[in-house]
C-alpha cells in the first residue's frame, strides 16, 4: 500500500446468504461472494476508478467501505483512522469526512423534501450551521454545483435528472468531506449532461482537494476522470494500474475485452473486438481456479487456469494483474 494514501482498503470481504433450503427457512444453501478480498489505496486528491460489469461487486465495495453495509472482514482506514473499528458515535463524527453520491438522483432524494430541506438536514445533524448561516451555506452550495439558488424551494420531481444529481452532489459536499464515493453518478443521465457533471466533479476535486472512488461500468467515462483504475470481476480485483498504462496496454483478458467495446471517435481506426463467450458466473457458485477462465479467450489458457486461482501480482511498475499469463500477448485464439 502507498504510505501517502488517504484511503486504504485491505482484504475487504462481504458475503450475503444465498437461497435457503425450505421455503426461505433453514440454513442457506450457498453464500453470495459479492466482495471477496478487495484491496486498494487512494492518495489524497486523486481518483480511483472502480469498473466492471453489473453484479461484479463495485457498489457493494463502496458501501461496505463507508459502512452503509457492514463488511464481514477486512480493514478500511481514512487518514489512518480505522473505519471498521469505530462505535456508533465515532462513526457519525467520521461521516463528515466520507460521503456518497448515488446512481439514481431521483431515488436518492426524498420526494417530500424541497432542495432547501434536503441541504439543511445534514447541516443540522452535524451542527455545522443553523439560521441565516445555514441559508448562506445553502445558496453557496447551489451556486458551487451550478444551480441557481432560486431552486431551493423546488421538489425533486420539478428538476431534471442533471439538476437532481447536482443537488445530490451539493448534499454530499454540505458537510465538507474529504472522501466521496461516486456510485455510477452519471450512468442515469443523458450523454450531454454526463459531460457537464464530470466536468463539475473535476472542478470540485481541484478546488476542494477531494479524494474520489468513482464506480462505473463505462471505461470511456472513467478515462476522463480517474488517475488509477481497478477492474473487478466476480468480487475480486483482476487488474489495477495507473489509468494511462491500463488504457494503453491492458494485461488481463477481461480488461482487454472491456476496452475493445469502448467506442472510438475515429471511424478509420482498425481495432479487433474481443467478444467473450458465455455469461458471468454466479457469485454464489464461482468457478474453481481463475474466476474468469470459463470466458477467457487467451490462447494459452490451460488446466492451471481451471485449478489455481492467480494472485494479483505486479507485472510492470505499478500495474498489478491477476492472470497466470499476464506477460503474454493478449491475442484471442
Amino acid at each position: 500500500m502507498t504510505p501517502a494514501a488517504l484511503v486504504q482498503v485491505e482484504g475487504l470481504v462481504k458475503h450475503f446468504p444465498g437461497e435457503r433450503r425450505w421455503f426461505g427457512l433453514g440454513r442457506p444453501r450457498s453464500v453470495v461472494r459479492a466482495v471477496d478480498g478487495v484491496s486498494f489505496a487512494i492518495p489524497a486528491g486523486s481518483t480511483l476508478g472502480l469498473v466492471g460489469e453489473s453484479g461484479c461487486g463495485k457498489s457493494t465495495t463502496g458501501r461496505a467501505m463507508l459502512r452503509l453495509i457492514e463488511p464481514d472482514r477486512g480493514r478500511v482506514t481514512i487518514d489512518g483512522q480505522d473505519v471498521l473499528a469505530l462505535g456508533a458515535r465515532e462513526l457519525r463524527a467520521l461521516r463528515r469526512r466520507m460521503q456518497i453520491v448515488f446512481q439514481d438522483p431521483y431515488g436518492s432524494l426524498n420526494p417530500r423534501m424541497t432542495v432547501r430541506q434536503t441541504l439543511v438536514e445534514p447541516l443540522a445533524i452535524h451542527r455545522i450551521a443553523i439560521g441565516r448561516e445555514a441559508e448562506r451555506r445553502i445558496a453557496a452550495l447551489l451556486e458551487e454545483v451550478g444551480l441557481d439558488p432560486a431552486f431551493e424551494g423546488s421538489y425533486p420531481h420539478e428538476l431534471s435528472g442533471g439538476q437532481r444529481q447536482r443537488v445530490g452532489i451539493a448534499r454530499a459536499l454540505s458537510v465538507e468531506p474529504q472522501v466521496l464515493v461516486l456510485d455510477e453518478p452519471v450512468s442515469a443521465l443523458d450523454v450531454s449532461v454526463q459531460a457537464q457533471v464530470l466536468n463539475l466533479l473535476a472542478d470540485l476535486q481541484a478546488r476542494r482537494r477531494l479524494t474520489y472512488l468513482f464506480i462505473a461500468h463505462d471505461l470511456a467515462v472513467v478515462k476522463h476522470i480517474a488517475d488509477q483504475v481497478a477492474v473487478m470481476y466476480l468480487g475480486k480485483i483482476v487488474e489495477h494500474a495507473p489509468a494511462p498504462a491500463l488504457y494503453a496496454g491492458p494485461r488481463h483478458p477481461y480488461t482487454a475485452s472491456l476496452l475493445s467495446a469502448v467506442p472510438v471517435p475515429d471511424p478509420t481506426a482498425q481495432r479487433q473486438r474481443i467478444v467473450l463467450s458465455g455469461d458471468v458466473p454466479s457469485p454464489a457458485h464461482p468457478p474453481a481456479g481463475c474466476p474468469f477462465h470459463p470466458r477467457c479467450p487467451h490462447p494459452k489458457k490451460n488446466d492451471r487456469c481451471r485449478t489455481e486461482a492467480p494472485a494479483l501480482r505486479e507485472v510492470t511498475p505499478d500495474q498489478r494483474v491477476a492472470c497466470h499469463f499476464a506477460e503474454e500477448p493478449l491475442q484471442p485464439s
